[in-house]
């Protein structure tokens, strides 16, 4: 299908935040006899930073230009390649027609998106072309949602394997990480704020644990994220909510779904945060749940979002970067079947969840469609990390992305 192109990636939004770590990411590790892989953006002059800060002195790297509203310029974009990374969000505001472009062209597509009304709506409008042409189309392939989905999809396999069951429910808790935030997450979440506060539609989508299930009137055993402070007995730790838990966990059930409810039409997934022990940890996630109550309350008005966009990095804005101390995470995942054997694992990343780590599992994500194409199971439509690339992603993130997935002995 995308044989003939002349790329296998190009990177869009290159010269944003996580767009240039992405791109950065690429060259210092893909020479072009390796990964025939190009740059794109709407302006010429900011490409020109962008060699400067991955070190392209020669300007081996080719760049396209192209603009988010521009549908016919879009479309020449796509076509010159096997697969998009797209970074420019709100995806709401500037990504709807480079999907339209990818479903209609056969391109594959990987994003960082975490808009969940946004993804929902790209689904119902797409997933038919998306089917006829063979594009692959992927969503959530940053922290959110890789981690979550591709540690699901580890341990359920190392259950199959140790059980020969797979396991009825999951708990992710991520125990602790460094990082900082991008603007792009920022205003992504603020954008979804305030379509929620305009669109009764959307409030009831976002109220649904299941809305990205391929049919999201499906009725599972999950409810609501957690909310409140909470003690985990598995971990020996008090739990706060989890900020990424929304997107998250709709994107490890759309993932069972789609691969015909292996893991039980019954499965429950969670995902908290850890906080610490005694007093001081159940403190800390008390005010980790008042903070992000706050954070919604304050975003259901237009002033408040404003000023939430001051104090936060603004949009192509993010943490400073200290390349001696680049952060990290760890994630541990507990797992029960229906007949009560346990499992447990742990998920780690040798960056910071929101950029350095986010673009070594976007830059993967793109490379493992591209060059694994005629391997995958699957063919064009939406699809979860997991249900499209399954071990070979697994394989890649932890060759490549500096990610471990690994059992812990109980």
């Amino acid at each position: 299908m995308t044989n003939k192109r002349e790329f296998d990636v190009v990177v869009w939004g290159a010269t944003g935040f996580t767009g240039k770590w992405v791109a950065k990411h690429l060259f210092d590790h893909y020479t072009q006899d390796r990964l025939r892989w190009a740059v794109a953006g709407r302006n010429a002059n900011k490409i020109d930073e962008l060699r400067d800060f991955i070190g392209d002195k020669e300007k081996e790297i080719t760049s396209l230009i192209a603009d988010s509203n521009d549908e016919i310029s879009l479309q020449k974009m796509v076509k010159k390649t096997k697969v998009i990374i797209s970074t420019v969000g709100p995806y709401a505001y500037y990504g709807s027609l480079l999907v339209k472009a990818c479903a209609e062209a056969g391109t594959h597509y990987v994003d960082l998106t975490g808009e969940v009304p946004w993804m929902r709506d790209m689904i119902d409008e797409y997933h038919t072309t998306a089917i006829k042409s063979g594009a692959r189309i992927v969503h959530s392939c940053g922290f959110d949602s890789i981690p979550s989905d591709m540690g699901n999809y580890f341990i359920q396999s190392r259950a199959k394997e140790k059980f020969n069951n797979y396991l009825n429910s999951v708990r992710f808790v991520l125990v602790k990480s460094k990082g900082g935030v991008s603007g792009g997450t920022v205003h992504s979440l603020l954008n979804v704020i305030e379509q929620a506060v305009k669109d009764k539609k959307i409030r009831r989508l976002m109220g649904n644990p299941y809305s990205l299930n391929p049919d999201p009137s499906f009725k599972g055993v999950d409810k609501g994220d957690q909310r409140s402070a909470k003690y985990s007995d598995e971990l020996g730790k008090w739990t706060a909510p989890f900020v990424m838990a929304g997107i998250n966990t709709r994107i490890v059930r759309r993932s069972n779904a789609l691969m015909g409810f292996k893991y039980g039409k019954d499965f429950s997934y969670t995902e908290t945060m850890a906080t610490g022990a005694g007093f001081k940890g159940r403190s800390a996630a008390s005010s980790i749940a008042g903070g992000l109550s706050l954070f919604t309350i304050v975003g259901l008005s237009k002033v408040g979002r404003k000023l939430i966009s001051k104090i936060l990095p603004s949009q192509g804005e993010g943490p400073n970067v200290d390349p001696e101390n680049p952060g990290f995470y760890n994630i541990a995942f507990f797992g029960e079947t229906k007949g009560g054997d346990k499992l447990r694992a742990k998920v780690t990343g040798d960056a910071d969840p929101g950029y350095g780590s986010t673009s070594k599992m976007l830059a993967e994500s793109a490379i493992c469609l591209a060059l694994c194409e005629d391997k995958l199971e699957v063919g064009g439509g939406f699809w979860t990390p997991s249900s499209a690339m399954g071990d070979h992603l697994l394989n890649r993130l932890e060759d490549n992305a500096g990610l471990t997935f690994e059992l812990v002995e109980s």
